[in-house]
């Protein structure tokens, strides 16, 4: 796997997509920090455009990577090499590769500028790991969708629709549902609202991180009250992993099944 893993990460490095996706944010960092000395707001800001763009550019050049190596993984299975191996191998390199280009391209700005240091450190690292998660658990999502369906047209749109429910129409169904439901108690309800979204947990963890929680009402004090406390993020964390191990778990699954 270590082979095909080095072959992957290397291939996607050295692709123009994945410079661009550095080039983003590192002149998008450097610009909030430029014209901001507050780093609160730079990450902020950040985390804003990292919950929806993490996942989009994640589920999409999974989709885009697994049809195009179709015809190298045909030739991998054609070896004696384990699917597992095989597709673990790539969808790790996917992984690995579009986290690199979002550590180097927020990291460079927040180290040359010199202000990780005391509290801010451990915002940075929170709004980073976050987003290496997201990336994680996105990839496996996509590298599923293909395995599942031979037609890329389809495969593209089914990513499509994951990444809006999930970043868009999955928020619209839960603010409706406190609407209608506002006369009952929903604390519980909103909790495992939040759990089964993995941008809304990732979005609840930083600001918690930030102590800005009571801008957000009363839903605000029922997450920091839960999940506020040093077990409520480990909880947080652990959730955030089991989205990550589940796509990939699944993909050995739909790898053995499935007939090249």
């Amino acid at each position: 796997m270590l082979k095909i893993l080095k072959y992957s990460t290397y291939d996607l490095l050295r692709s123009r997509w994945a410079y661009l996706y550095l080039a983003f944010f590192l002149l998008f960092s450097g610009g909030l920090l430029y014209l901001s000395g507050d780093v609160s707001k730079v990450v902020i800001s950040l985390m804003n455009v990292i919950l929806i763009l993490c996942p989009l550019i994640a589920t999409m050049f999974g989709v885009m990577y697994y049809y195009n190596s179709r015809e190298f993984t045909e030739l991998l299975l054609a070896q004696p090499i384990r699917r597992r191996t095989i597709f673990w191998g790539q969808y790790l390199g996917l992984a690995i590769s579009l986290s690199v280009s979002l550590v180097i391209g927020i990291g460079i700005p927040f180290v040359a500028y010199g202000i990780l240091h005391g509290p801010e450190t451990w915002n940075f690292f929170t709004l980073i790991s976050n987003g290496v998660l997201l990336t994680f658990i996105f990839s496996g999502l996509a590298f599923l969708i293909g395995l599942k369906n031979e037609n890329k047209i389809r495969g593209f749109g089914l990513a499509i629709v994951l990444w809006l429910f999930f970043a868009v129409v999955y928020d619209g169904l839960f603010l409706l549902s406190l609407i209608l439901f506002k006369e009952y108690p929903l604390e519980g309800f909103s909790l495992a609202a939040t759990v089964l979204n993995p941008i809304d947990l990732s979005r609840i963890m930083i600001l918690l991180k930030l102590d800005i929680s009571a801008l957000m009402g009363y839903t605000g004090a029922v997450f920091q009250k839960f999940l506020g406390t040093a077990l409520g993020m480990g909880l947080s964390l652990l959730t955030l992993a089991l989205w990550t191990g589940l796509p990939v778990w699944t993909i050995q699954r739909a790898a053995k099944q499935k007939d090249f």
